[in-house]
């Protein structure tokens, strides 16, 4: 049984490869329709016992033996809450906001950068993430993806810079990271994720936000908000894309 099943695997894997070489490796969407669904979660649970099961657990509770050492604790599959998403707010993510995440990693946390990891095993695991929740099979759980423009050139002005304070007032972001940006608001020390875990405000002046160093990430973190957090979506209470991207320029100006 061992030896048939490295033979499965050993096949699975040549058959993989070869796809892959003609399809796009930055749409993993495209790469999971021209390969066999049900051979890909196979390759995917493999993947993802070898390399994810430690801290998210074997049924993807976050809850590997790895976990109870870890803060920010790992993601739970089975919640199917997704923090770093280019969809709305309370959506499913798209497979390539699961795709980025693996291959970057998550900044300031135990999530590493999987970036030499084969585009076929990042796209089967992707599909295995998808058994642990009910929610992947609901087709009202799906929402098309916010689109992320590239920075305008007023990023970083002055004069965009005065009017994002002003946005970071308006939209009392101060309540939790504080009138210098540094995390420590009025309500920082009372603030918990969905779990009931303490949360604390990021501290602005410390550096790379989590969901990525660019300024089209921190552009996305306030249009999608973060799902399982306090941290809201800005994308109906500022409507005007300029008025998301001057909060931007205010932000990073924090960091000196």
């Amino acid at each position: 049984m061992a030896i048939d099943r490295l033979l499965c695997i050993g096949a699975l894997a040549v058959l993989m490869s070869g796809i892959a070489a003609t399809a796009q490796e930055d749409d993993p969407s495209k790469l999971a329709a021209a390969l066999d669904q049900r051979a890909l979660v196979q390759r995917g649970k493999v993947v993802y016992e070898l390399y994810c099961a430690g801290c998210h657990g074997i049924d993807g509770a976050g809850n590997g033996p790895a976990a109870r050492w870890l803060d920010p604790k790992p993601r739970d599959f089975q919640r199917a809450a997704f923090k770093f998403r280019t969809t709305p707010s309370g959506a499913l993510p798209t497979d390539e906001d699961i795709h980025r995440t693996i291959t970057r990693g998550v900044f300031r946390s135990s999530m590493p950068a999987w970036f030499l990891m084969p585009e076929t095993d990042k796209v089967a695991v992707i599909q295995y993430l998808k058994t642990f929740s009910g929610r992947w099979k609901d087709p009202y759980e799906y929402d098309n993806p916010i689109h992320i423009p590239e920075p305008p050139e007023f990023v970083g002005t002055s004069e965009s810079i005065a009017r994002g304070k002003e946005l970071y007032g308006l939209m009392k972001c101060a309540n939790c990271h504080g009138e210098s940006g540094r995390g420590d608001g009025p309500s920082s020390a009372d603030l918990k994720d969905d779990e009931g875990r303490r949360i604390v405000p990021f501290d602005f002046t410390s550096g790379v936000l989590k969901g990525g160093p660019g300024l089209k990430d921190i552009y996305r973190t306030f249009s999608t908000g973060l799902d399982g957090t306090p941290m809201p979506s800005y994308f109906d209470s500022l409507p005007i894309d300029d008025d998301r991207w001057h909060l931007v320029s205010y932000i990073i100006s924090l960091r000196g």
